[in-house]
C-alpha cells in the first residue's frame, strides 16, 4: 500500500535532492572528513559571497558539541519573498533546487565561490537536519529541512519527530529585528547515514581556510569557536580564533614566507575583457540559446622572490583556491618564464650566463606568490572547483604579470634597482647549478649502479639487489660502524658513515651542497638524484635509516640529516621510507636466584628506566650496579646493538613523515635558517619545556 503522506509536492521537492543522496561523491567529493569540510565550506563561501559584494563584514562559525555547526553573517539576508516561477519562497529555492541561486544570471553577484548554485541545496540534502534563519525586512524568518524536505521539527536535534509539509511550505516568523538589520544564519547536522563514522570537523583545517579567506577578503572578519568537549581548554572555555587582515594578499605573501625576503612584496593589478559563448534561456521560446556575452576578468598578484630555494604559489579563483591550478596559474608562470628569459638574454654578458636559456624552475626558486582573479561564471573542472577551466584567463594574467614585470624593471628607483639586479643574478645561479648538478647526474647514470668505483668506497654494500628489502644505515662515525658492521644483517643491510655534522643544508646554496663530501656521498649512494631531479623509483634502498647517538649531539645530527632529505630528497620522506633507528638509553641485568642466567632489559628513556626500577623493588627483585648508560653506539657490543637497534624482530624504528610541507618548511627555516633572533625568541620561550636532564654534561 503506498504512503498516502508522499505526495506530489515531495516528488518536486526531492527529484533533484535524491540523486545527491545517492551520489553524493559527485558533489562533494568524498565522504570522509574531507567531504564533511567540504559541506561546511559551501555554507561559508555563501556568505564571503555576500562580503565579496560590500554587504557584509563578519562571520561567525560556532562548532557545536553535539556535532552541528552554525554559519551566521551580517549580509543582506536570504530572499523570502515568492519566486514567481516555481512560487517558492526564496528561501526554500535556495536550499531545495539545485542550480538556483543570486549567482545565475548576473543580477545577485559580479563574482562568486559557488558558482554551480548546488552548495546549500547539497548540504541540505546531507544533512539530517537544518535550520535557516534570516534577518530581513524588521523580521527574522525561519524554515527546517530533513534530507532536504521542509517541514517541522517537534522539538531540537535532528533526532525529534518531523512533520513534513505537503500542500504549501510555511517559511514562519520567528522574531522581529530592527529596521537595517539583515543576516543569515544556518546550522546543520551532517547525515550519519552519508558520512562516515570517522569523519569529523578538522580545527586545523579550518583554522587555515579562515585565515585565508580573511587575506583574500580585506576587511571581513572570520570568528571561529570550537565548543566541542575535546576541544575546551583547562578551565573550560571554548577556544576562539579571530582573523581580520586590511593588507589583503600582500599581507598573505609575507605570512606564507619562511625564508628572509630578496625582493620586496610586489603587487599587480589588471583586468581585461574576453568573450565567451554561453547558453542563456530565451524568454520567448523557454529553450536554451548560445550567445556571445562579454566578461570582465580582474588579476590581483602579490609576489615577492626570497633568499631561500622553495617555491609557494597559491592562486584562487574568486576567493575560491584551485589548489591544483587551472588557466590563471599556467598564465602566471608562462608570463614569468618568458619575461625573465628575456631578461636575462638582454643582460647576458653582465650576468655571464652564456647562451643557456632559465627554465620555469629556475625563475620560481625562492618564489612566494599569491594568484587571483576574479570571474564571471567561471568554468571548473567539477564541483569541488580545484582547477580553473576557462581558457581565456590565461592570455590576460599573461598579459598582467608581463606588464607589472616590465614596469618594476623600468623603474629609476635605487631599491628597486638593486632587488631587480638581485634577482636576475639568483635565477643566473639557479640556472648554472642546474646544468652542473644535470652534467653530473648523467655522468653517474652512464656508469652502472654495479660499479664499486661509481660509489663512495666508506659504503659497505649489501649482497641483495632487490630494493623492497634493502636498508641503509647511515651512522655517525667510525666508532659506530665498527660496532654496526658485525651487528648487521650483510644480506639486506648496507652501512654508509659519516664524519660528525654534516652541511646545514637550510642556509647552504646548492652548489655549495653538492661540494660537501658527505652530502655528496649521501646523494651518490642512494642512488636517485637531488631536487627537481630526483627519481624515487631509482632509489637503491627500500629503507633509509639514520641511526646516530641517543644524546644531543647525536639529536643535531640527525637533525641535519633530515633537513637534506627534507630539502633535497623529499619524495623519499613522502613516501615513508626514511627512519630514525631508536637505540637503547640504558641496560640493566636482572638477578635471578640460583643458577638461572640473569635477565638484560633495556630501556629507551629516563621514564621507562624508572618505571622498571619500580617495578623489580615493588617484585623483590634486584638489578646489578652501576647501570650501563648508553652515550654512544660506539659503548655497544656487536650483538647489543644487533638486537636493540639492527635485529628486525626485536628493534623500534620512528618513521619520518611530511603531512604538512608548508608548516614543515617554517620550522626548518626557524631552526636551521639563517635569521638568528626567531631562533633565540624560540629557544627563549621553551626552555621551560626542557628536561635538563635530557642534556648531556
Amino acid at each position: 500500500m503506498a504512503d498516502s503522506t508522499y505526495s506530489a509536492r515531495h516528488l518536486t521537492v526531492l527529484e533533484g535532492l535524491e540523486a545527491v543522496r545517492k551520489r553524493p561523491g559527485m558533489y562533494i567529493g568524498t565522504t570522509d572528513s574531507r567531504g564533511l569540510m567540504h559541506c561546511l565550506w559551501e555554507i561559508i563561501d555563501n556568505s564571503v559571497d555576500e562580503a565579496l559584494g560590500g554587504h557584509g563584514d563578519r562571520i561567525g562559525i560556532t562548532l557545536h558539541d553535539d556535532g552541528s555547526v552554525t554559519v551566521t553573517d551580517n549580509g543582506r539576508g536570504v530572499p523570502v519573498d515568492i519566486e514567481p516561477k516555481s512560487g517558492l519562497s526564496g528561501v526554500e529555492l535556495v536550499y531545495t533546487k539545485l542550480h538556483a541561486g543570486g549567482k545565475f544570471g548576473g543580477g545577485g553577484y559580479a563574482s562568486s565561490g559557488g558558482l554551480h548554485g548546488v552548495g546549500a541545496s547539497v548540504v541540505n540534502a546531507l544533512s539530517s537536519r537544518l535550520d535557516v534563519e534570516v534577518d530581513r525586512d524588521g523580521k527574522t524568518w525561519a524554515m527546517s529541512f530533513r534530507h532536504g524536505e521542509p517541514g517541522v521539527f517537534a522539538g531540537d536535534g535532528p533526532d525529534s519527530a518531523f512533520t513534513p509539509f505537503e500542500e504549501s511550505s510555511e517559511l514562519r516568523v520567528a522574531g522581529k529585528v530592527k529596521r537595517g538589520v539583515t543576516g543569515t544564519r544556518v546550522r546543520y547536522w551532517a547525515d550519519p547515514q552519508i558520512f562516515l563514522s570517522s569523519a569529523r570537523f578538522e580545527p586545523d583545517a579550518l583554522v587555515a581556510r579562515a585565515r585565508q579567506t580573511a587575506f583574500l577578503v580585506p576587511g571581513l572578519a572570520i570568528e571561529i569557536t570550537d565548543e566541542r568537549a575535546e576541544s575546551l581548554t583547562e578551565d573550560g572555555s571554548a577556544p576562539m580564533h579571530r582573523f581580520a587582515y586590511e593588507g589583503g594578499i600582500s599581507e598573505f605573501v609575507d605570512f606564507l614566507a619562511v625564508d628572509p625576503p630578496l625582493t620586496d612584496t610586489w603587487r599587480i593589478t589588471d583586468s581585461g575583457s574576453f568573450t565567451e559563448t554561453v547558453p542563456v534561456m530565451d524568454e520567448q521560446s523557454g529553450h536554451l540559446v548560445s550567445r556571445e556575452v562579454e566578461r570582465q576578468c580582474e588579476v590581483d598578484i602579490a609576489l615577492r622572490w626570497g633568499t631561500g630555494y622553495e617555491t609557494e604559489i597559491q592562486s584562487f579563483v574568486n576567493i575560491i583556491a584551485t589548489p591544483k591550478g587551472g588557466t590563471h596559474l599556467t598564465g602566471f608562470e608562462q608570463g614569468l618564464t618568458r619575461f625573465f628569459r628575456k631578461q636575462i638574454e638582454l643582460n647576458a654578458r653582465k650576468l655571464k650566463a652564456g647562451s643557456d636559456k632559465p627554465d620555469k624552475d629556475d625563475i620560481l626558486t625562492g618564489l612566494t606568490a599569491v594568484v587571483t582573479v576574479r570571474v564571471p561564471e567561471p568554468q571548473f573542472e567539477g564541483q569541488t572547483k580545484e582547477v580553473l577551466g576557462t581558457a581565456a584567463v590565461r592570455a590576460i594574467v599573461s598579459k598582467a604579470i608581463v606588464q607589472g614585470m616590465t614596469a618594476r624593471y623600468e623603474s629609476t628607483k635605487k631599491p628597486d634597482k638593486v632587488q631587480t639586479g638581485a634577482l636576475l643574478e639568483k635565477m643566473v645561479s639557479e640556472m648554472k647549478a642546474r646544468i652542473a648538478l644535470r652534467a653530473q647526474r648523467d655522468t653517474a647514470r652512464r656508469k652502472s649502479s654495479l660499479e664499486s668505483s661509481s660509489l663512495p668506497a666508506k659504503l659497505i654494500d649489501c649482497r641483495s639487489k632487490t630494493v623492497a628489502e634493502t636498508e641503509l644505515f647511515i651512522v655517525e662515525g667510525d666508532s659506530a660502524l665498527g660496532t654496526a658492521r658485525p651487528a648487521r644483517d650483510s644480506e639486506f643491510q648496507a652501512l654508509l658513515p659519516i664524519r660528525g655534522k654534516i652541511l646545514n643544508v637550510q642556509k647552504a646554496s646548492v652548489a655549495e651542497m653538492l661540494n660537501n663530501a658527505e652530502c655528496g656521498a649521501i646523494i651518490k649512494v642512494i642512488g636517485a638524484g637531488s631536487g627537481r631531479d630526483f627519481d624515487l623509483d631509482s632509489a637503491r634502498y627500500g629503507k633509509v635509516i639514520l641511526m646516530s647517538d641517543a644524546d644531543v649531539d647525536g639529536a643535531h645530527i640527525r637533525t641535519l640529516l633530515l633537513t637534506l632529505f627534507f630539502r633535497y630528497m623529499r619524495p623519499m620522506l613522502e613516501a615513508g621510507r626514511v627512519y630514525a633507528a631508536v637505540p637503547p638509553l640504558h641496560r640493566v641485568i636482572v638477578q635471578n636466584a640460583g643458577r638461572k642466567a640473569n635477565d638484560v632489559v633495556y630501556t629507551y628513556s629516563e621514564r621507562e628506566l624508572n618505571a622498571l626500577l619500580a617495578d623489580l623493588r615493588k617484585r623483590g627483585k634486584k638489578h646489578l650496579e652501576p647501570i650501563q648508560r648508553y652515550k654512544g653506539l660506539g659503548e655497544m657490543d656487536a650483538d647489543q646493538l644487533a638486537e636493540t637497534t639492527m635485529d628486525r624482530e626485536h628493534r623500534t624504528l620512528r618513521r619520518v613523515r611530511v603531512e604538512d610541507a608548508h608548516a614543515a618548511s617554517q620550522i626548518f627555516e626557524l631552526l636551521m635558517g639563517n635569521e638568528v633572533a626567531p631562533r633565540k625568541e624560540f629557544i627563549i620561550e621553551n626552555a621551560d619545556d626542557l628536561d635538563p636532564e635530557r642534556i648531556d654534561a
